[in-house]
């Protein structure tokens, strides 16, 4: 059997001092930290990492990015230490959300504003922003593109976390709803898809930039 794997990547963390739910708004940029957070991914899949932390260098033929602003610079170190150009995929962006541009959350008063009210009322499709199976779908479809132009070798995608993390549950046969704080899907974080052939024989998760997530900024939750 072939062996193929896909690496589902959350970007690294954005530069956001307002705190906003910034979805799919353009110029959102990665913070001093996230740019390390992606050089250090970038050393961990080439092998380049020193110390403890080496590891053999990964055979990543393909570097597939999100078109929006964070999730291209986290690519780019990645693309770079493998020789790669950047592709993009639509279909890997961020999840749509009513609430873009907004701070919104417990305690700063947007649910007390009735016009925020019907996006509220149903947290299982979810009512807020596009369906979680709308998402599963296009990114699964990525997914495939991806394990064809790779087959045989790893491609790396970077997307964000609500994407990535519902495509895991959908491959883990799980609710696709979900409470937010328990996702296993941190910035600059790796979601491993393993194929033999064309069937799926394996889910990983990583965090190769660990030592940097203390107190990394996931206000956002993109």
């Amino acid at each position: 059997m072939v062996a193929t794997t896909i690496h589902l990547m959350r970007h690294g963390e954005v530069h956001n001092p307002d705190g906003v739910l910034y979805g799919r708004l353009p110029g959102y940029r990665l913070s001093e930290r996230g740019r390390a957070m992606a050089d250090m991914v970038a050393d961990y899949l080439s092998g380049s990492s020193g110390g403890a932390a080496a590891t053999a260098r990964r055979d990543v033929v393909a570097v597939i990015a999100s078109p929006l602003q964070r999730a291209q610079e986290t690519a780019g170190p990645i693309a770079a230490a493998f020789g790669l150009d950047i592709r993009t995929d639509e279909r890997i962006i961020e999840a749509g959300n009513h609430f873009e541009g907004k701070t919104f959350g417990v305690g700063d008063g947007s649910l007390r504003h009735p016009e925020h009210w019907p996006y509220l009322r149903n947290p299982f499709r979810p009512s807020w922003g596009e369906p979680y199976k709308e998402q599963v779908d296009r990114m699964l479809a990525a997914v495939e593109s991806a394990r064809e132009l790779a087959r045989g070798h790893e491609a790396v995608l970077v997307s964000h976390q609500l994407p990535v993390w519902v495509t895991r549950l959908a491959l883990e046969h799980r609710h696709l709803w979900h409470d937010p704080r328990k996702r296993q899907c941190s910035v600059a974080s790796l979601t491993s898809l393993r194929y033999e052939g064309d069937t799926l024989v394996g889910v990983g998760y990583s965090e190769p930039a660990a030592v940097l997530l203390p107190g990394a900024s996931t206000v956002a939750g993109a």
